[in-house]
């Protein structure tokens, strides 16, 4: 919720006229903001709003203030934390596609797997038409009051990873206990690949790998070593790249909407900036993580682009139960994979004048 805060003018000439001065006093805001991550402070979301506060309370020369709240102090998960964006108790919220399925299913479209080829591609297609596609259809279900403002990253690209083997193929996972989260669609396509879905909650995963409840994971490497997962016995990561661990930025569309359209501006440019950290975040973080892995003893495999093949084919049930079991799924299938190939046909073109 935003506050409107100005000096009263009785106060105000009160002051001037007995001659207070007042030049060491910051001028306080027209807008304060809230924003809200359930994560920490080491998080990509975290660096994110980081930019973000600085970017929007310079460029507006002090009219827009934020105040960042890490954890769970205002709101507690992705259902919480945006029904309070739209009540207006919380401007600003960071969810995953997963945190945000239970009010908008379509969103999991972000989690398909191997749709998104790799960094340069998602990053086109988050910074082009699919994202205000998806924003129009999130104002509209909300009505009106949820305005998603962009799509960035936290946590690089989740994997498969386990306790147990090697995984090369589909095969390999066969069997395998494999954590997920409680939203429906990465727990199809476990089940796509042979494995067992068991829905355990983030905080209980360590125990969960020591104690063989569950023998694997889809992870990030900076999440997998960010929660020392390896002293559980998670030794096994296979880049495979399923799916990018996309970041959902929304804002209270009414706070939004009463600034100037100059401030608006700045706000935009300013989630365009938090965009670019958290894309840029999990690249630096994950140069550590990978090493601390090996140190630990982990083991990494990098399928060949044949063996990703066998993933992406074995994983294509899932395409057909998001579009039969999500209300407009072949639409937002559609969306993403039309925008997805526009993009990797621009970074072709790229390629073929970048490389000459």
């Amino acid at each position: 919720m935003f506050t409107k805060t100005k000096i009263n003018s009785v106060v105000a000439a009160t002051l001037i006229g007995a001659g207070v001065m007042l030049s060491g006093l910051a001028q306080a805001a027209d807008f304060n903001l809230r924003a809200v991550a359930n994560s920490n402070e080491n998080d990509e979301d975290y660096d994110g709003l980081v930019v973000f506060k600085d970017f929007v309370e310079s460029h507006s020369n002090g009219k827009i203030a934020v105040d960042i709240y890490m954890g769970t102090q205002l709101c507690g998960n992705g259902v919480e934390c945006l029904e309070a964006v739209e009540y207006g108790s919380v401007d600003i919220y960071i969810s995953t596609s997963g945190g945000a399925s239970a009010m908008y299913p379509y969103v999991q479209v972000l989690d398909l797997p191997y749709v998104l080829r790799d960094d340069r591609v998602a990053e086109e297609v988050f910074t082009g038409d699919f994202t205000r596609e998806l924003r129009n259809q999130i104002l509209e279900d909300s009505g009106d009051t949820v305005r998603l403002m962009t799509i960035g990253n936290t946590g690089g690209w989740r994997n498969f990873a386990n306790t147990q083997h090697t995984v090369k193929t589909p095969e390999d996972l066969e069997g395998l206990k494999i954590r997920t989260v409680v939203s429906d669609l990465p727990q199809e396509l476990v089940r796509s690949l042979g494995a067992s879905p068991t829905p355990i909650p983030w905080g209980d995963l360590f125990t969960s790998f020591q104690t063989g409840v569950v023998e694997g994971s889809k992870n990030g490497i900076t999440d997998i070593m960010g929660m020392k997962f390896t002293d559980a016995g998670l030794k096994y990561v296979t880049l495979d790249g399923h799916a990018y661990m996309s970041a959902l930025w929304y804002m209270n569309n009414d706070v939004f909407m009463d600034m100037p359209e100059e401030l608006r501006r700045v706000v935009v440019d300013g989630f365009s900036a938090l965009q670019q950290a958290t894309f840029a975040s999990p690249k630096r973080k994950s140069i550590a993580a990978y090493k601390a892995f090996a140190e630990a003893g982990g083991e990494l495999y990098v399928p060949s682009p044949e063996e990703k093949e066998q993933f992406a084919e074995a994983a294509k049930p899932v395409y057909t139960w998001f579009q039969e079991n999500i209300e407009d799924g072949e639409k937002w299938y559609n969306l993403l994979n039309d925008a997805a190939k526009e993009a990797e046909q621009k970074i072709a073109s790229e390629y073929d004048a970048d490389l000459k």
